[in-house]
């Protein structure tokens, strides 16, 4: 059985999952509620960097208990921005259905017979902006404008935009995936040479308080490599 620390720290999480490749938009909810029922939990962890080692292997001994219970979309430990952080997301039919029980739901989390280990194939890039008290229906067309305008560079492919509804409320997250940190370099470079992004992104930095990133290594587990 596992300690009851870790039984404590579900490898729990959730956020949006991939969109489509064909295009995809930027769609966040600006009435009171999102319509969508879908739920997703992000979590991430800072872990000792003398402990990174034996808590992939906790990971890849016990991952199946959790993956029986709930769908993970991605799971990544970060390579840039920040040292020694892993982050996961998990998604929900509703929130009523988030598997705090039974207690083996709540053991440290890898798909049956597969290895956590780093699995170099691209890189992902998490971006957390906190924006000004008022919710979507503030900010929302200002900021799905200025998303969709990086997308339309093509440099980049968007796989999530989340909201929170829980925890520090006004934060967004976008997940962005790259060939590579040059290739990401090089597009960003490019797209705020592009008047249609620079107008974009200055009218959504009104509503912007901060911002702050890390690039994301997939672990081998993770459905989104």
């Amino acid at each position: 059985m596992l300690p009851p620390a870790l039984l404590r720290r579900t490898l729990a999480a959730a956020a949006r999952q991939a969109l489509p490749r064909a295009g995809p938009q930027v769609h966040l909810a600006t009435g009171p509620r999102q319509n969508n029922g879908i739920f997703y939990e992000i979590r991430t962890y800072d872990i000792k960097p003398a402990k990174m080692k034996e808590f992939l292997e906790v990971v890849s001994k016990y991952f199946h208990f959790r993956t029986a219970h709930s769908e993970l979309v991605g799971f990544w430990y970060s390579e840039l921005g920040a040292m020694n952080k892993v982050l996961h997301i998990w998604k929900y039919g509703t929130v009523s259905i988030h598997p705090f029980a039974p207690l083996c739901s709540l053991c440290v989390p890898c798909l049956l017979g597969k290895k956590c280990l780093p699995f170099l194939l691209g890189v992902y890039e998490w971006v957390t902006f906190q924006m000004k008290p008022g919710g979507p229906a503030l900010w929302g067309e200002a900021f799905r404008a200025a998303i969709n305008a990086h997308i339309n560079t093509g440099y980049t492919k968007l796989i999530g935009v989340f909201h929170t509804e829980y925890g520090l409320l006004n934060t967004v997250h976008v997940l962005w995936w790259n060939e590579s940190p040059d290739q990401r370099a090089a597009g960003r470079h490019s797209a705020h040479e592009d008047a249609r992004v620079v107008a974009a992104v200055r009218d959504s930095v009104r509503f912007l308080e901060s911002q702050q990133n890390m690039l994301l290594i997939p672990l081998q587990c993770s459905p989104l490599k």
